[in-house]
């Protein structure tokens, strides 16, 4: 069986969940794998045979997507041309995770693309999102990256073609210690905005991952320092909690992990913001956005945040296995 495994690589969990699904693939199929975008900072030790511009974002350093460089990042007449000569008719099947240039191929030729995502979530009733419900983004997540079966993964089983995080073997392992540091991972904030707050909190020591700096700097109370994938589960694993955005893998992750979280999603990010909600109501913290009493906020939470008590189930290879046998020949 020859599948076709196609990844977004605009932010890190699509890339962090392959790591862990690649490994299932190889063993039962002959397999190749696609990425698009640019914007992921972890990086994929497996040969990949396609490398395309796709369509994605670039993080601003104010809390949201910077439109300008988005757009003039934008190549339509290169991601139609993808689309007609990714040879996707060599395939058996194509598994998308939220992947556009193979889904819109799929979908032109007529082919089968299981969406493998946790947007996919989405495409159920059940799944949380926010009180006014924003007519543009939904329909961003229902034809992004359209698809002709779905596996969707989210913080809980919303239906029944959800299930819960891909927590990657690496994480599981990870000795889990509390140093008292509070991770950082907030890519559409400049360090200046993040170091005026976590100043203010100088008994507290913070570090912070940053698509802005190449190199570890220390400051006061706060480290800065380049996104590398072992040294922010390292630190992770031996933190008092974690602020983030509003994306999927990262409070996943750190909830599995014992950890508190304060999540922070992007402004103008429909799903986010309906992630931020979704974990609410397990009982995680979000604020809204960054404004002057940030820190306050910050400092209410290290009082009194509890984590949220997950064990999810390593159930990956059971769900690889069923999504291959049932399109194989």
């Amino acid at each position: 069986m020859k599948v076709l495994y196609a990844i977004q690589g605009t932010g890190n969990g699509h890339i962090s969940r392959a790591r862990e699904v690649i490994p299932f693939l190889k063993q039962q199929c002959e397999l190749d794998i696609l990425i698009s975008g640019t914007q992921s900072d972890v990086q994929l030790p497996y040969d990949i045979k396609y490398k395309l511009k796709g369509v994605g974002f670039t993080f601003g350093k104010s809390g949201g997507i910077d439109f300008g460089d988005s757009i003039k990042n934008l190549h339509p007449v290169k991601f139609i041309k993808d689309i007609y000569q990714i040879p996707v008719k060599n395939y058996d099947l194509v598994i998308n995770d939220y992947e556009p240039v193979s889904a819109w191929a799929c979908k032109i030729h007529d082919l089968n693309c299981v969406a493998f995502s946790h947007q996919a979530a989405f495409l159920s009733k059940l799944t949380p999102r926010i009180k006014n419900k924003e007519k543009f983004g939904e329909s961003v997540l229902k034809t992004y990256a359209p698809c002709t079966d779905k596996v969707a993964f989210h913080f809980d089983t919303y239906d029944d073609f959800i299930h819960t995080p891909v927590i990657r073997s690496e994480v599981r392992k990870m000795e889990i210690t509390n140093q008292q540091h509070i991770s950082v991972y907030l890519p559409a904030y400049s360090d200046e905005i993040l170091l005026k707050h976590f100043y203010k909190i100088p008994d507290i020591k913070f570090e912070v991952f940053s698509k802005h700096t190449k190199k570890e700097i220390t400051k006061k109370n706060v480290t800065i320092k380049p996104v590398l994938n072992q040294d922010f589960i390292a630190s992770l694993a031996s933190s008092n909690g974690l602020i983030t955005n509003g994306g999927f893998e990262s409070p996943a992750e750190a909830s599995f992990l014992g950890k508190k979280v304060m999540c922070i999603p992007m402004a103008n990010q429909y799903e986010q913001k309906c992630n931020a909600k979704a974990f609410k109501l397990l009982g995680g913290t979000r604020v809204k956005k960054i404004e002057e009493d940030f820190y306050q906020k910050t400092q209410l939470w290290l009082d009194n945040g509890k984590p949220i008590n997950v064990n999810y189930k390593d159930e990956t290879a059971e769900i690889v296995e069923k999504v291959l046998a049932k399109y194989r020949k």
